[in-house]
């Protein structure tokens, strides 16, 4: 083969890449139809946000922090945005495009319980290996908690040692009714020690873990969490 022939096959296959990058900027609306539950009009109004804001066409995780730290102002939106963050990175590329986010919110909006409890899974398995442990949930619940602005003081004797508390913190005040499913108390606000958030963690997993070998498979999550009242509800909320 000639070196002109080369030079050919090499053009010929970046022209094919740009045509190909060229259409997954652009939206198919019956497929977004077909594969959502979003009507023509929605889409395309979302879509207008969308250009709007990322014109590039994706979303990488630092402009996705961006966004939660502007809907949570008073709390630390970084490590919760982060697990969120992945959940609607379906393909794992390290950013989200429009129908990533179509998909999701989709699913978050207008999917059945089941469908929001698998994409739910998603985001407490965070290292993607199909199943949650105790301490993903324990890192999770704490990225929630620094959403919601928790309150952070000074370390009052040894405390109590979590993998997946920060060393730095003893105690947190935190609005527990967004969180009614993990603690027996319905005061809307307590203040929680290490100890007391390592019982409700541990309360919630052994709730969810029916067979108690440690790990939650999906379908033992969405299975446990279907039967359980409490949580069917705040989901459907």
């Amino acid at each position: 083969m000639s070196g002109k022939d080369i030079s050919a096959d090499i053009l010929a296959a970046v022209a094919a890449r740009n045509e190909q990058n060229k259409k997954r900027r652009l939206i198919d609306l019956q497929e977004l139809m077909k594969t959502t539950q979003f009507t023509k009009q929605e889409i395309m109004m979302m879509y207008r946000g969308f250009k709007q804001e990322c014109p590039n066409g994706s979303v990488n995780e630092d402009t996705f922090k961006e966004i939660y730290e502007k809907f949570f102002p008073q709390g630390n939106a970084t490590t919760y945005a982060h697990h969120v963050f992945k959940a609607f990175d379906i393909e794992s590329t390290g950013s989200i495009n429009f129908r990533d986010i179509l998909v999701s919110l989709s699913t978050l909006l207008h999917g059945t319980l089941h469908e929001k409890l698998i994409w739910t899974f998603r985001v407490y398995d965070i290292n993607g290996d199909g199943v949650i442990t105790k301490n993903e949930m324990g890192n999770v619940v704490v990225a929630v908690y620094e959403l919601m602005g928790i309150i952070l003081k000074p370390p009052t004797g040894s405390g109590c040692n979590l993998d997946y508390l920060p060393k730095r913190r003893d105690s947190v005040s935190v609005d527990m009714t967004t969180m009614s499913w993990m603690s027996p108390s319905s005061l809307p606000c307590m203040e929680m020690s290490a100890r007391q958030l390592k019982d409700n963690v541990e309360m919630a997993f052994n709730r969810l873990d029916t067979n108690q070998d440690g790990v939650l498979t999906r379908e033992e999550f969405v299975n446990s969490c279907l039967m359980d009242p409490n949580i069917s509800q705040s989901m459907e909320k």
